[in-house]
């Protein structure tokens, strides 16, 4: 089962290094993960998208409470929660396929960020299998290069993260 953890640690070298390193140590798959300083500027909100059983998860859990840069560890997807991705890809537009990435990128509500002689860039933010549906919808041979975030997440409602 895909699980999305949402940790609180401390902004400090090597806090990513710890908990990753908890992670490969253990045999346990990060699939993605996203960090990034909150809004106190000590703190730093890493996102982790990993599979498991409820039991393997309770235990990845109890081991990164352990480490002493984490202060907080919840998994959003246990409730109510909101998931976005950002993919850029950057597709050929020649010709006739030029007016088909406008209209594909229209469609998904996403923007073209940068327009060159022979390609796009699109921009597309959303939940992974609304990035996945885009991708499957254009023609393999016109995409060039995709590069994706990796998932954020957030409780819904009065749901927060805080120390």
């Amino acid at each position: 089962m895909r699980h999305v953890l949402s940790l609180l640690l401390e902004n400090e070298a090597g806090a990513l290094s710890r908990v990753s390193g908890l992670f490969s140590s253990r045999g346990y798959n990060i699939e993605s993960l996203t960090v990034a300083p909150t809004e106190d500027a000590s703190m730093s909100r890493m996102t982790i998208v990993t599979s498991g059983s409820d039991d393997v998860i309770e235990q990845i859990t109890k081991q990164l409470n352990k480490l002493i840069d984490v202060v907080k560890v919840v998994d959003v997807s246990e409730a109510p929660h909101i998931e976005r991705e950002l993919l850029l890809v950057k597709v050929r537009a020649v010709g006739a396929a030029r007016e088909e990435m406008k209209r594909m990128s229209d469609i998904f509500r996403g923007h073209i960020v940068d327009v060159s002689e022979t390609s796009y860039v699109i921009e597309l933010t959303g939940n992974q299998d609304k990035l996945d549906s885009f991708l499957a919808a254009l023609d393999a041979d016109l995409v060039l290069e995709t590069v994706r975030s990796g998932v954020c997440g957030i409780g819904r409602g009065e749901r927060v993260l805080k120390v």
